[in-house]
């Protein structure tokens, strides 16, 4: 089966610019609710086994707390589809239960399915922890591998006890295989399981993905677990401003040392687009038992990237890359005919913005573009848009009050020396 010809996109351009449909999701959901009415909008659903209840004596974690308003505009708080006005239905069968389109270049988001609703991310996860291995080590340290890392469960690249592996091997074969081996390795690296965790949720904060909260570094499930549509698609592009995962997801195959008796071996990119979809630059996925099957994949065309994120969905009847290939027709149709975006991934967490003298506190975010055709940019101090005065506003007020006194005191000037000349003359 192969994925997006020109001719599949060029039909959904025509549909796009043909009279409009009504965009009333299929499963009859409203468009419009308030994120506090959306199903999964403060904790994942209920896990389906043990993995997630805490070690004896340790507390159950709180939810994440919700913020008052939608990161990324008035539109990521609603339920269901979040369609640009009069865009057509979607094609074929997306069954994920939450997905996202963005625009990696602008940051913009093209469209969504519940993009804020509380999620688990299963391998997804490993995107945090590959930003938070480039930015804490060196690319050619050496990480020995140990029983333990061996030892993960579910997926593994083939990581040794006594194997020597460079960070940048191991962040290949971490975006290439998903390897839950690897993920361990790196978590040693950055000082430990409970260390990396911890730096990694300062990253998610960092980055304003308030959504999200990593139990384990590899992805599988933990006290805790939780991410969104909206959080992974603002990590994945924050992971292309890094040279090197850019490179690590593009890259095909690969030689990774062995350990111990065990030479050399290829490892490959195991994502099912690179030979099935136009301009394809790489994306991983993931299962658990609970977060059901997740996915994030990226395509480039005509100098644009596009990247999709589903999750909890199933491979019914399209694998999830097989979904991830028609939302991405989707999202380059929607830009093909000048749609107007829905949102925007705003990079920085809303509680730690810098307010205008320099200090860190709780500053709100203005909204994202709408589709009223004005353009909206992301404001880096208070939300101006909430002010009375607006951005210019307060300047013009002081500036109108300065030119009445002028005024003022030009005219009492002038009415004393009117009374001095009629008392000479008189």
């Amino acid at each position: 089966m192969r994925f997006a010809a020109r001719g599949t996109v060029a039909a959904l351009l025509a549909l796009l610019t043909a009279a409009p449909a009504a965009a009333q999701p299929a499963t009859g959901e409203p468009l419009m609710q308030t994120s506090a009415q959306c199903r999964n909008h403060d904790r994942p659903p209920p896990a389906i086994d043990t993995s997630e209840e805490p070690k004896p004596g340790d507390p159950s974690p709180t939810p994440l707390p919700v913020p008052p308003e939608p990161v990324g505009g008035t539109r990521m708080g609603e339920c269901g589809l979040v369609l640009p006005p009069e865009a057509p239905a979607l094609p074929g069968a997306v069954n994920a239960a939450a997905w996202i389109i963005t625009d990696v270049s602008s940051g913009t988001v093209l469209a969504a399915k519940d993009p804020h609703a509380r999620e688990r991310p299963a391998s997804l996860i490993k995107m945090l922890l590959a930003i938070t291995a480039v930015r804490e080590l060196r690319p050619e340290q050496i990480v020995v591998g140990t029983p333990e890392d061996a030892q993960q469960e579910g997926s593994r690249v083939g990581i040794g006890p006594g194997g020597e592996y460079t960070v940048d091997q191991l962040l290949h074969a971490l975006l290439m295989r998903s390897g839950n081996d690897v993920a361990h390795a790196l978590a040693r690296a950055l000082g430990g399981v409970p260390v990396a965790l911890e730096k990694m949720n300062a990253l998610a904060r960092e980055l304003g993905a308030l959504d999200t909260r990593a139990a384990t570094p590899s992805g599988l499930d933990g006290p805790g677990m939780s991410t969104s549509a909206y959080d992974i698609a603002l990590i994945f592009r924050e992971g292309m401003e890094h040279a090197e995962i850019a490179k690590a997801l593009r890259t095909r195959s690969l030689t990774f040392p062995g350990h111990g008796d065990t030479g050399s071996f290829e490892i490959y990119n195991d994502n099912k687009l690179w030979d099935e979809y136009e301009g394809f630059t790489g994306g991983t996925a993931g299962f658990t038992d609970s977060a059901r099957h997740t996915y994030l994949g990226s395509a480039e065309r005509d100098g644009r990237q596009l990247a999709v994120v589903l999750l909890r969905g199933e491979p019914n009847p399209d694998p999830l890359a097989g979904q991830g290939a028609l939302l991405l027709d989707y999202g380059f149709a929607l830009v093909d005919a000048g749609r107007k975006p829905v949102g925007e991934l705003v990079t920085g967490a809303p509680d730690a913005q810098p307010k205008p003298d320099g200090s860190v506190g709780s500053v709100p975010v203005t909204e994202p573009p709408t589709t009223d055709g004005e353009d909206h940019q992301t404001a880096t101090g208070p939300d101006t848009e909430r002010s009375a005065f607006g951005t210019y506003g307060m300047p013009l007020v002081v500036a109108a009050g300065l030119g009445i006194l002028v005024a003022l005191a030009l005219f009492l000037r002038k009415k004393r020396a009117a009374r001095a000349r009629a008392a000479r003359t008189a």
